[in-house]
């Protein structure tokens, strides 16, 4: 099999810091470039300085371009350079496929095609149903959806509800792409102590501190049950402040927020040694960090949509209001099945591989170079219900 030229582009890039996009990609272009394939991803700036931006992680190609520091325009004014650098390239060394993030993005889907250069576009969860982007936000969103499906050349879906939800809407197909889960024993410890915690003795939350995600919700229904084992919440989000000072007041002594965790040495023992795992995402299809949560073998609780019981099945406990958390956050202070809970969690965290998705995106990659050499003039087409090919 000979070597594609495949680019990565609509996200924040690597080393993988902020979501699941990121995540995705970190262990996707990692794989695919150990195969031989030449693996571009477009990166944002950091906050530090450009000149100290890598050109090459993991065997992946770098390039680091600037964006407008805007929550409506961060993405769209850096994917709008990044496509500009993709096809700035002379028509021979273009890439042989695009996988674009973030259906978002889809205004720029008829620039790549138009260049040659086939595209498929990895559409999210239901991104328009987060209050942080308002009547207009939310208008786009829905209208980039119908943009994506019509002028991407594949669509990926890393959840069935996100692959039903564009057969309803839209009457398309997506190639099913889940993420995939890593494997803990959580037999290490030792980097709780840098936090004053000991194996068992905390509930954990990690998520962006976005309504969506409902971390007001797991904290104001600790702070009234009555559990003595703290609270740990891990994270942030940059144009969030008040939301993040909202969910801060409901808080309590049993509280500890300490905000984002870098050290993903330290991340993992927090997930493995937890008492149990609060997981509070509603929209954004299968999520990293529940992945990583069961994983880890940790017993979780989770906002009850069919995203996170497609995951936890028969795992998991659910709620969808504080008084549902409290007892729940009670239930687990007594303990009693978590181990077996966990150890059935991390059963299931076996379905999602990262060696199988990468196997698919290959497959799709060389399905989408296929395609660049039957056409030579490249129109957008519809994907018609009933071709999907479901991969894990």
């Amino acid at each position: 099999m000979s070597g594609l030229r495949i680019a990565m582009l609509g996200t924040r890039g690597v080393p993988a810091r902020y979501g699941g996009f990121e995540t995705a990609i970190e262990e996707i272009g990692r794989r695919l470039a150990a195969r031989g394939h030449e693996v571009t991803v477009y990166c944002r700036h950091s906050n530090g300085n450009p000149e100290e931006d890598p050109r090459e992680y993991l065997g992946m190609k770098l390039v680091f371009l600037p964006a407008l520091r805007k929550r409506a325009l961060e993405t769209l004014s850096h994917t709008g350079l990044s496509v500009t650098h993709l096809i700035a390239r002379q028509p021979r060394r273009r890439s042989d496929a695009a996988i674009v993030f973030n259906a978002a993005n889809a205004p720029f889907l008829p620039l790549i095609r138009a260049a040659g250069i086939p595209v498929a576009t990895h559409v999210d969860g239901l991104e328009w149903k987060r209050a942080k982007w308002g009547p207009a936000g939310q208008k786009y969103y829905l209208r980039m959806e119908a943009l994506a499906v019509r002028c991407s050349d594949l669509l990926i879906a890393d959840a069935i509800g996100i692959q039903e939800y564009y057969r309803e809407k839209f009457d398309a197909d997506t190639v099913y792409l889940a993420y995939g889960a890593p494997i803990q024993s959580g037999e290490e410890s030792a980097k709780l102590a840098e936090l004053g915690l000991e194996p068992r003795g905390y509930h954990l939350v990690v998520a962006r501190f976005e309504p969506e995600n409902h971390v007001h919700v797991i904290v104001d229904g600790y702070v009234r049950s009555a559990a003595r084992t703290p609270l740990v919440v891990v994270g942030s989000a940059p144009y969030s402040d008040e939301y993040t000072r909202s969910v801060h007041a409901l808080g309590d002594d049993r509280v500890r927020f300490v905000g984002g965790v870098w050290d993903q040495e330290l991340l993992d023992q927090l997930y493995a040694n937890a008492r149990i795992y609060w997981h509070g995402h509603s929209v954004g299809g299968t999520n990293p960090s529940l992945l990583r949560a069961i994983g880890s073998g940790t017993a979780t609780n989770a906002y009850d949509v069919g995203f996170n019981r497609e995951v936890l099945s028969t795992a998991g406990r659910y709620f969808s209001s504080p008084d549902e958390v409290a007892a729940l956050a009670e239930d687990a202070e007594r303990g009693e099945g978590l181990a077996e809970r966990g150890e059935l969690a991390r059963a299931f965290a076996r379905r999602y591989d990262w060696d199988k998705v990468a196997d698919g995106y290959e497959l799709l990659c060389l399905d989408l170079a296929a395609r660049r050499g039957r056409r030579s003039n490249p129109k957008p087409a519809r994907v018609k219900h009933g071709t999907a090919r479901v991969m894990r």
